[in-house]
């Protein structure tokens, strides 16, 4: 696998020993491994690999006795794929707190699970961070602005997952066919109230057609014969288990803005168009627009994730159709952008302008994509 430098590493490298456990998520396949593996190394530390048999049990203890025998000498301990086991939180709770001078670090690919577990009982005592497939800005820091930018429309048919970066197009397929069957529901399906595993299969392939668009609960419910409640909370795993991410409406001042509604975007775009086999050129196909605008959705999110830029993020839409793709604010300033493949130019929608009259608005089209993330 070809290796790229990852820039939460440097994030992460800079809070170690710190007095924080470090909580990294993530989609499975998008390179946690390799991160805590290369940190290992890096420090000198132990790696464990919770999904094994053998660490799990290890790992079922509060007993401190056990657990420094586990531990040993090491200075930094990498615990990945966590999310598992029972009590995990109080386990690392009592880990952080009786060896404080040994940093622990530990994966998981559901924040569902991990969140959940950890909320009460590291509270005061982590950092969390989640780590995506590549970023453009990665892909450019290795080899070079020039040829990042000459993958772009492959990025957009095949998505960013580390390992398929350097594949054949038919090679591309069959690894993304791979990890959309073994790998992308299963820690949605493991959790609980999971009833319909094929809802899962039903529900991406009606969501893969619908980027960009609000989605209605109620259509999705009738496509799929399944309640509005059932939906939801589908709809929820997906996003907890990396496979989705939603923008909300955004709604202050007009009676005709639209905020109950939300978009979904697919955290990879090769898992999109896995999902319904369609890899076409974006010359040959009817929804690059689609494509484009998940990819700036996704690009930009990874951007204020590494960069550690905490921000709101919404969708702005009236009930006659004026509408603004992506919003961002921060200490109250709104930032409106409008996400265009082509060259096409476009004004701030009026209505918009008066009633925030002091955003700022751009469109983010290939020439300044580098800018925006």
């Amino acid at each position: 696998m070809e290796l790229f430098k990852r820039t939460l590493a440097d994030q992460i490298r800079g809070q170690l020993y710190k007095g924080k456990t470090i909580l990294l998520f993530g989609a499975r396949r998008t390179g946690k491994t390799s991160l805590v593996k290369k940190l290992v190394e890096d420090e000198g530390g132990k790696y464990l690999n919770a999904e094994t048999q053998q660490v799990r049990e290890q790992l079922s203890t509060t007993n401190t006795v056990l657990l420094k025998e586990l531990i040993g000498n090491q200075k930094l301990i990498a615990l990945d794929e966590v999310q598992s086991i029972p009590n995990i939180g109080t386990i690392l709770k009592v880990m952080h707190d009786t060896f404080p001078e040994v940093q622990f670090i530990a994966t998981g690919s559901s924040s569902f699970e991990l969140i959940n577990a950890t909320a009460e009982p590291l509270t005061g005592r982590s950092r969390r961070y989640t780590l995506y497939p590549l970023s453009f800005n990665e892909l450019k820091n290795k080899e070079g602005y020039t040829d990042a930018y000459g993958r772009l429309e492959n990025i957009l048919r095949f998505g960013l997952y580390p390992e398929i970066i350097s594949k054949s197009e038919e090679e591309k397929k069959e690894e993304l066919a791979t990890i959309v069957s073994n790998y992308l529901y299963k820690d949605a399906l493991m959790m609980g109230g999971v009833k319909r595993p094929e809802l899962i299969t039903e529900l991406l392939k009606l969501l893969a057609f619908q980027i960009g668009h609000e989605v209605s609960l109620n259509e999705l419910s009738n496509k799929t014969n399944a309640s509005i409640q059932t939906i939801q909370r589908y709809l929820y795993l997906l996003e907890q288990s990396y496979v989705l991410t939603s923008l909300g409406g955004f709604k202050r001042n007009l009676r005709s803005e639209i905020g109950k509604s939300r978009k979904y975007y697919f955290i990879d775009l090769g898992i999109r168009n896995s999902i319904i086999n369609n890899f076409n050129l974006p010359g040959l196909r009817n929804d690059v627009g689609q494509l484009w605008e998940n990819f700036c959705v996704l690009e930009r999110m990874k951007h204020n994730e590494y960069e550690r830029r905490f921000v709101n993020t919404y969708f702005w839409r009236t009930y006659d159709q004026k509408e603004i793709d992506y919003i961002e604010e921060v200490d109250g300033k709104l930032s409106a952008f409008e996400f265009k493949w082509g060259d096409e130019k476009q004004k701030m929608p009026r209505q918009f302008v008066e009633a925030y009259p002091n955003s700022e608005y751009k469109i983010v089209n290939k020439q300044n994509l580098i800018e925006f993330i």
